[in-house]
C-alpha cells in the first residue's frame, strides 16, 4: 500500500514537472517570437524587404506537442519509453522501432526481426523485472550518463567516459545467469541507444527549440527513474538485502566475468560486420542520428524520378569535382549550368521539379550537367594529406581556368563517346569535331569564371566547346554597391596581408556549429518572427537586397556534414575587382609575381579581350538585386556590346538569390527560350528535314 502511493507520488510529480518544463519553455519561445515581431515593426523598409519572399508570413505560429505512437491506453508520459531502454536490458534491440509523430511512418527502417516482434509482445511484462542486481559504481554510472546525455543529446559531443562505463555495466549485465537475450555486444548496446533515443524517435528533422524539448524530457525521465528505484529499495528492504548480497557475488568475480564476456562477444561481433550489410546501414543512420536535412543532389533528383549520373573530375592540378547529370545520352544538345559563390549544384535542384532549372531543361531535351566548383570542406583532392592551407590556396582565377575546363572538357569526351556509340554515322568534322551543341547558365561568381574561361581558351587558342552564354547576374564588376560592402572591402584589404597567414577560406569548422546552423534555419522557419527579423538583418547586411535568406540556409547543401566555403584568396580577388573598378584577374601582389603568370606586371584586364567572345551571351539582371546591381550587369553589356559580342540584356523583378531559389516561371520561360535559338548541328537539319517530308507523303497522310 505505502509502496503504491509513493508510485502515485512520484508519477504525479514527475508529470506536473514536465509539464510545468513543457510550458516555460513554449512560453519562452512565444515570448522571442513576440519580442521579434515588435521589433520587425519599427524596422524600417522591412516591407520591402519581405517582398521576395513567397508564402512568407509574419504571423506567429505554434505547434502543439506530437504524440508518439507508443503513448497506448492515453498513457501521456515518457516513462514507459525510458524504463524500456534503460531497465528492460534484457529485450533485443531490434525492436526498438517506435516512430514519433502520428502522421509519421517507418520509411527507411529496416523490418524488424521475429524476435523482436516476440519481445513487443512480451513488454507488458517488462515492468516485473526491476529488480535487477547492479553494483553502486553501475548506478553510479548510469545516473552521470542520463544526466549528462542531454549535453552529448544537443551539443554532439562524444562522451567517451560515458560510452565506456555503459559498455562495462553492459558486460557485467551479461554475467552468467542473466537472460541470455541480454547478451548483446556491449557496443551495439551503444548503439542502440543513440538510434533508439535520438534517431529512432523522430523521422523528420528537429530545429533546436524541438530537440531541446525532447533532451529535457528524457533527461527528466531519467531523474525520475532513479529516485523512483531509490523508493523501492528504501520501502522493500528484502529488494535492497538481494542487491546487497548481490554486490558481493558480482565484486568476487566480476573481472572474471567480464573478460569472459568480453571473450565470448568479441569474435561473434567481427564476424557480423564483415558479412552482414547491418553495421553500415546503422553506421548511416547515426550519420542523420541529428535529424539534419543531409541530402544532396543525387537524392533530390532521384526522388522525383529523375536519372542521375555522377561523374567525377580532376583538375590539373589535383582537385577532385563532381559533375553530375540528368542524362540524355541520345541527345545532341546539352547545358551546363554552373553555381555561384557559397552555393553547388543543389541550388539548380532545391526548388522540386516546378520552378528548378535543372528539370526544366531536361523536360526539354536536354543532357544536363551541373558542375560544382572546388571549395568543400571535405576538400576533395588526389593528395589525400593535403593541409587546410593547400587546399584553399586558389582564387576566381581557379575556378575559370582549371574547374571550367576540365569540366567541360570531360562533358566533351563523355558526350562524343555516347554518340558514336548510339549513333555510329555522326559527323565528327561539324563544329570543330563536336557533334552537339552545349549551351552554358551561370549565376553570379560563375558567370565570371565562365567569362573569364571563354576568353583565355580563346587567347590560347583552345577550343571552347560552348554555342551560348546565359549569365544570371553576373559578377565582375562591383563599383557600384553598397555602403556595406564598401566598408567591408575596404577593411579587409586593409587587414588581408594580416590575415591571409592566419585565415585560409571562411567556412563553419565544427559539426556542431554546422549542425546549429542547419537546426536554427528549421527554427526560423517554426517561428515567422524570428526567421523574419534574422531575414531583415541579413539583407540590412547585403544591402537591402530581398532575397530569402533564410529560406537558403534551409538548403539541404548546409548540412552538418559538408557545406561550400569561401577562400581567403576568391574574397581578396573581388575585393580587388571592386577597388580597380574592372573585372580583372588575381593580383599576386607584386609585378614580379605577376610577370610570372600573366607575363605583365598587371594582371590581364578580361573587360578588354571581350572582343574574343565569339558566342552570343545573354546577360540578366534583377532590379531588386543589392549585391550584384542592374548597373554592374549593364556594364558587361555595354562593353561587350562595344566589341561587337552578340549580346542581349534583360531584368526581373529579382532579388540576387531569386535566380536559382525562387518559384518564378518567367524565368525559366526566358532562360529556356534563349537555349532554343542555338541551331541544331547540320545533321539535327537533315535528319529533322526528312522527318518532315516523311510526314507530308502521301502515303502517310
Amino acid at each position: 500500500m505505502i509502496q503504491r502511493f509513493v508510485d502515485n507520488i512520484i508519477a504525479v510529480t514527475k508529470e506536473s514537472v514536465k509539464t510545468l518544463t513543457y510550458e516555460s519553455l513554449n512560453n519562452i519561445v512565444r515570448l522571442i517570437n513576440g519580442i521579434s515581431a515588435l521589433l520587425l515593426t519599427f524596422l524600417p523598409g522591412k516591407a520591402n524587404i519581405l517582398e521576395g519572399i513567397h508564402g512568407w508570413e509574419l504571423r506567429p505560429t505554434f505547434r502543439g506537442p506530437r504524440f508518439p505512437r507508443w503513448m497506448e491506453n492515453g498513457v501521456s508520459s515518457f516513462n514507459r519509453f525510458v524504463h524500456e531502454l534503460s531497465v528492460d536490458s534484457d529485450s533485443d534491440g531490434s525492436n526498438l522501432d517506435y516512430a514519433y509523430g502520428d502522421e509519421d511512418s517507418d520509411d527507411g527502417i529496416s523490418p524488424t526481426s521475429p524476435s523482436s516482434q516476440s519481445s513487443r509482445a512480451s513488454r507488458a511484462s517488462s515492468f516485473s523485472k526491476r529488480d535487477r542486481r547492479w553494483s553502486w559504481w553501475m548506478w553510479i554510472r548510469y545516473i552521470f550518463f542520463w544526466i549528462l546525455f542531454p549535453a552529448r543529446f544537443l551539443l554532439g559531443i562524444p562522451v567517451r567516459i560515458l560510452q565506456l562505463s555503459y559498455t562495462r555495466s553492459s558486460k557485467a549485465s551479461s554475467a552468467p545467469g542473466s537472460n541470455e537475450a541480454s547478451q548483446t555486444h556491449p557496443i551495439n548496446k551503444v548503439q542502440i541507444l543513440k538510434d533508439y533515443i535520438v534517431h529512432r524517435s523522430t523521422d523528420r528533422r528537429r530545429g533546436v527549440i524541438e530537440d531541446l524539448h525532447l533532451a529535457i524530457e528524457i533527461f527528466i525521465e531519467a531523474v525520475f527513474d532513479v529516485v523512483h528505484k531509490a523508493a523501492h529499495f528504501v520501502l522493500s528492504p528484502s529488494v535492497a538485502f538481494k542487491t546487497l548480497s548481490g554486490w558481493c557475488s558480482l565484486s568476487s568475480g566480476g573481472v572474471q566475468d567480464s573478460h569472459s564476456s568480453d571473450t565470448e562477444v568479441t569474435v561473434p561481433t567481427a564476424t557480423l560486420g564483415e558479412n552482414d550489410p547491418a553495421p553500415k546501414e546503422r553506421n548511416t543512420s547515426f550519420q542523420q542520428s541529428l535529424n539534419t536535412d543531409a541530402r544532396t543532389c543525387q537524392d533530390v533528383i532521384t526522388e522525383l524520378g529523375y536519372p542521375y549520373e555522377a561523374i567525377h573530375v580532376i583538375t590539373s592540378d589535383g582537385y577532385v569535382l563532381l559533375l553530375e547529370r540528368l542524362p540524355r545520352r541520345d541527345s545532341r544538345k546539352a547545358v551546363y549550368l554552373q553555381h555561384g559563390i557559397l552555393d553547388s549544384s543543389m541550388g539548380w535542384v532545391s526548388n522540386g521539379v516546378v520552378g528548378s532549372p535543372a528539370f526544366a531543361a531536361y523536360d526539354q531535351g536536354y543532357d544536363v550537367f551541373l558542375g560544382n566548383f572546388r571549395g568543400l570542406i571535405s576538400r576533395e583532392h588526389v593528395n589525400k594529406n593535403i593541409s587546410s592551407r593547400q587546399y584553399w590556396q586558389y582564387s576566381i582565377n581557379e575556378h575559370g581556368t582549371q574547374d571550367i575546363p576540365a569540366m567541360i572538357e570531360k562533358i566533351h569526351q563523355v558526350k562524343t563517346a555516347e554518340l558514336k556509340l548510339s549513333q555510329p554515322d555522326v559527323d565528327e568534322e561539324t563544329n570543330d569535331g563536336q557533334p552537339y551543341k552545349l549551351c552554358a547558365i551561370c549565376h553570379s561568381l560563375g558567370g565570371a569564371a565562365i567569362l573569364m574561361y571563354v576568353i583565355t581558351q580563346r587567347i590560347e587558342e583552345k577550343p571552347h566547346r560552348l554555342s551560348r552564354l546565359v549569365l544570371l547576374s553576373p559578377a565582375g564588376f562591383h563599383g557600384d554597391s553598397t555602403f556595406m560592402f564598401t566598408v567591408v572591402e575596404n577593411v579587409f584589404l586593409l587587414l588581408a596581408p594580416l590575415l591571409a597567414p592566419l585565415v585560409p577560406a571562411f567556412y563553419i569548422p565544427t559539426r556542431f556549429f554546422r549542425m546549429l546552423l542547419n537546426k536554427l534555419a528549421r527554427d526560423f522557419h517554426n517561428y515567422p518572427a524570428v526567421g523574419g527579423l534574422v531575414q531583415t538583418l541579413m539583407s540590412y547586411f547585403v544591402g537591402g537586397d530581398s532575397s530569402n535568406w533564410v529560406g537558403v540556409l534551409g538548403i539541404p547543401h548546409y548540412n552538418m556534414n559538408d557545406m561550400p566555403g569561401v577562400s581567403f584568396r576568391v574574397a581578396l580577388h573581388l575585393a580587388q575587382i571592386k577597388r580597380a573598378g574592372r573585372f580583372r584577374m588575381f593580383d599576386y601582389g607584386s609585378g614580379s609575381a605577376n610577370i610570372e603568370v600573366y607575363g605583365s606586371p598587371e594582371p590581364f584586364d578580361l573587360g578588354e579581350y571581350y572582343g574574343l567572345i565569339d558566342v552570343p551571351v545573354d546577360l540578366v539582371a534583377g532590379r531588386k538585386d543589392k549585391v550584384i546591381r542592374p548597373s554592374m550587369v549593364r556594364k558587361h553589356y555595354k562593353l561587350m556590346d562595344e566589341s561587337g559580342v552578340d549580346v542581349s540584356y534583360g531584368e526581373f523583378e529579382y532579388a540576387h538569390l531569386d535566380f536559382t531559389f525562387s518559384h518564378r516561371e518567367e524565368l525559366l520561360a526566358y532562360a529556356m527560350s534563349r537555349l532554343l535559338l542555338v541551331e541544331p548541328t547540320p545533321k539535327q537539319q537533315s535528319s529533322q528535314k526528312a522527318v518532315r517530308l516523311k510526314k507530308k507523303t502521301p502515303a502517310n497522310s
